[in-house]
């Protein structure tokens, strides 16, 4: 073969047949499903890049979001039904797929479910999570995404957490994912794992089950039903939240892996902190609807006041958010659950 032809076939090789491959975990949930379609159809990732999704099918991912989303015949996207808490089942796939990036959206995330019994997110969250950095490690995975959240960190009364700062989780499902982060940073400071934590603020969009305030309160208003907002005489439901819509989280976590640097935790703030009773009357008003729809509810245990976060590390990579217009993504999104009933009735039954 001359030279010519061995340096067209190398060409070929390096720019057109390979194709990134990512394994995602947890791809059938809120998030997870989120990303998977931004990283198959949008226009800002810019290369064809296929997708391992790994997900369990718990109660959170049974809404079949990857099938409403069109997604489920995608010549690249494949779908793995196994769970992460079986150790040799993660190495068996991750062999197999051979994955440049592992991306870890697999999890527990109902603090109220967390309270009432803590074993699945014990399990899920902390020993799948450690199943992943092993695997990872003894198949040498280019980069690990351990996707974690703003509660590690606890409340706030003023001023916001940086990545520096103190983790001093409350509930069991934030103390679960904190302890997935301190092994992740312990596998990369002593075995190089090539690993970076996202730590978002509260997510809200499209496909988002319907237990978490923002899906339960929308739905619960059009079907004429009132909202469970906690609430007592010392904090009339005051407790503050930042906003991220789930599309600026996907897109942040995407930066991250590419831009981000190993062994780094980088916090996605949404620029959307709101007490939750002025989010409450935000939803009121889009739906014309008055405070009569409100039923206070006693707080839960340990409830957290305020989560807040910096996102300056991510800024200063470049990162800017395109959906962070609360009022605009508030509306759309109860435009979308108005629109796709079908989608979350089934669910709210079967709660």
């Amino acid at each position: 073969m001359d030279l010519r032809r061995i340096k067209l076939l190398n060409y070929f090789k390096s720019n057109i047949l390979y194709k990134m491959k990512v394994l995602i975990t947890g791809g059938c949930g809120f998030i997870g499903s989120n990303f998977i379609k931004y990283i198959l159809t949008d226009k800002e990732i810019g290369n064809e890049i296929d997708v391992v999704n790994l997900d369990k099918i718990s109660y959170a991912g049974s809404g079949k979001n990857i099938e409403y989303m069109n997604l489920a015949e995608h010549k690249r996207y494949k779908f793995i039904k196994e769970n992460i808490c079986d150790k040799n089942t993660v190495n068996s796939v991750i062999l197999r797929e051979k994955p440049d990036v592992i991306f870890n959206f697999a999890a527990e995330s109902h603090v109220d479910r967390s309270i009432q019994d803590s074993d699945e997110f014990e399990k899920t969250n902390f020993v799948g999570a450690c199943n992943i950095f092993k695997s990872a490690l003894e198949n040498g995975i280019k980069k690990v995404i351990q996707i974690s959240t703003d509660e590690v960190y606890g409340s706030i009364n003023q001023g916001s957490f940086s990545e520096e700062s103190k983790i001093n989780p409350t509930s069991p499902y934030s103390a679960s994912k904190a302890a997935a982060d301190i092994y992740a940073l312990a596998y990369f400071k002593t075995h190089g794992l090539p690993i970076i934590i996202t730590r978002s603020a509260n997510n809200f969009g499209p496909y988002q089950f319907p237990e978490k305030i923002l899906p339960l309160f929308i739905t619960n208003l059009i079907d004429g039903k009132k909202v469970p907002l906690m609430w007592s005489e010392e904090n009339p439901g005051l407790n503050v939240r930042d906003w991220l819509h789930v599309k600026d989280n996907c897109r942040a976590i995407w930066f991250a892996s590419q831009k981000g640097e190993d062994g780094e935790i980088y916090n996605i703030q949404g620029e959307n902190e709101k007490t939750n009773i002025h989010t409450t009357y935000v939803l009121l008003k889009h739906l014309g609807l008055n405070e009569d729809m409100i039923e206070k509810i006693p707080h839960r245990k340990a409830h957290d006041f305020r989560y807040s976060v910096s996102g300056e590390k991510l800024k200063k990579l470049g990162f800017k958010h395109l959906h962070n217009d609360f009022e605009n993504e508030i509306k759309k999104t109860i435009e979308w659950y108005k629109e796709n009933a079908n989608w979350w009735r089934p669910l709210k039954k079967n709660q």
